[in-house]
């Protein structure tokens, strides 16, 4: 640049240098700064005002455009034809002249031109932030703890820009000192400032996308595509779970997420301060999902309820039914996450005493038909039983011997035989009963194993 560059012109270029930032984007705002500072001296504002930066002489000029009129209406954009032809010679009416403005500026108008450039200048930092950073959100990226602020938040140092690490996206297991290398993602990027801080790039060591770049540098397998991470879920600093799935069926996805002597996830682990991780083999079959996904219980068989609403029903051992719910539903709430359904949790003994409850409930309501005493009994006794009302063999029992002897008109040992055969037959219901409660499970476990799949293949 030029020696006889104005002092506000001079370091255009070492400005576009220090800020990284495009030498016309420099010379657009400091030549926007000069005008507004020329404006407010002269208060020329009715003009029709104009500056440029000339490269050759390092200096900013203005000028006022005006034009060539016969006869002058409005001096502040207009100038008659005999004044225009003392400045160019063959000037016309309607041409437009551009007339140089003497500016040496003073306190007041460089105070103006600072305060206009630092803020172009600061726009146009933020610009290249944001054009940098936003196509990658969702990146892992590292830094230094540069500094804590009040609130607990982090201003982390990536090098060549600082962002911020909120206190809501940092792990509760987490502590860190300053100086400290850090790990995190990228979750937003604003072109505006959103913050007290004026940082525009915003971290978290919470957010599920930081598990899985972190597997995807631990796994060869992830990061060339042979094994895909399918859904990832987590409760920052407690538990996560991640389900994967192998392009190539000589690989399982599980074991090479896990690596030798569970190396890889082990690493997994020490990055995130101690946070457990279940590794899920995906399905896209819904009630196969679930099962994976409750892990480590093991699960007897899964219904799908409702379809529409994505409801499912888990029916475990009782052994296994706090593991599957987990120490605060943690296990069973974040499994529901991972396939996005809704997971009901019930144990066997459970399923069990309810289908008995509704065949004692079917026994009770519906009653023996007297009929089938036919046979055992005189039928004489039947029909005039029957004529009387009594058309069950527990409407026999509930009226008792005294009151069959009397209905009947016989000996009391009589009664005591019919009220006994009765006895026999609701007790035999009973039985059967049982037996269909029985075949009712194995018939709800053949219906919610998904075809394809084995109760063993379910429960692993």
């Amino acid at each position: 640049m030029p020696n006889n560059a104005s002092p506000i012109a001079e370091n255009i270029e070492l400005l576009a240098r220090e800020k990284n930032i495009p030498l016309q984007v420099i010379i657009s705002a400091v030549t926007e700064a000069v005008l507004k500072a020329y404006q407010k001296q002269y208060k020329a504002t009715g003009e029709d005002l104009d500056a440029r930066y000339n490269p050759e002489t390092g200096q900013i000029e203005i000028y006022a455009r005006k034009v060539v009129v016969e006869h002058v209406t409005d001096p502040a954009r207009e100038i008659s034809l005999e004044e225009a032809n003392e400045l160019v010679e063959g000037a016309e009416v309607g041409d437009m002249l551009e007339i140089p403005r003497p500016f040496e500026g003073g306190r007041i108008a460089a105070q103006t031109a600072k305060q206009i450039l630092t803020q172009k200048v600061r726009e146009a930092e933020r610009t290249n932030i944001y054009d940098e950073y936003i196509g990658r959100v969702g990146e892992l990226v590292s830094g230094f703890v540069k500094r804590y602020e009040k609130r607990g938040d982090l201003v982390v140092d990536l090098g060549t820009v600082e962002a911020l690490l909120p206190r809501s996206e940092q792990s509760k297991a987490e502590r860190y000192s300053l100086g400290e290398r850090i790990r995190a993602v990228i979750k937003e990027v604003t072109k505006e400032v959103k913050n007290t801080y004026g940082l525009q790039i915003i971290l978290s060591r919470t957010a599920p996308e930081l598990l899985m770049r972190l597997f995807e540098m631990e796994v060869p397998e992830i990061y060339d595509g042979t094994v895909q991470i399918k859904a990832c879920v987590r409760e920052p600093g407690e538990r996560a779970k991640i389900a994967v799935v192998s392009t190539d069926r000589d690989i399982d996805p599980v074991g090479a997420c896990v690596g030798m002597k569970g190396s890889r996830v082990q690493a997994v682990i020490r990055e995130l301060h101690g946070e457990k991780i279940d590794i899920i083999e995906w399905s896209d079959n819904p009630a196969k999902f679930a099962a994976n996904a409750l892990s480590p219980a093991k699960v007897s068989r899964v219904e799908i309820v409702d379809p529409v609403q994505r409801r499912i029903e888990v029916i475990v051992e009782d052994d296994q039914q706090s593991l599957a719910i987990g120490r605060a539903g943690q296990n069973v709430r974040l499994a529901a996450k991972l396939i996005g359904w809704n997971i009901d949790i019930r144990s066997e003994s459970e399923v069990k005493r309810e289908i008995a409850a509704q065949m004692e409930q079917f026994v009770t309501q519906g009653g023996t038909p007297l009929r089938t005493m036919e046979g055992r009994v005189p039928a004489p006794w039947i029909d005039r039983l029957v004529g009387q009302g009594i058309t069950t063999v527990e409407q026999v029992l509930q009226v008792g011997v005294d009151g069959i002897a009397e209905k009947l008109n016989c000996s009391y040992n009589e009664a005591s035989t019919l009220v006994a055969t009765a006895q026999e037959l609701v007790q035999a219901r009973k039985e059967n009963a049982a037996e269909a409660t029985s075949a009712a499970g194995l018939s709800a476990a053949a219906k919610a194993e998904p075809e394809g799949v084995t109760p063993s293949e379910m429960s692993t």
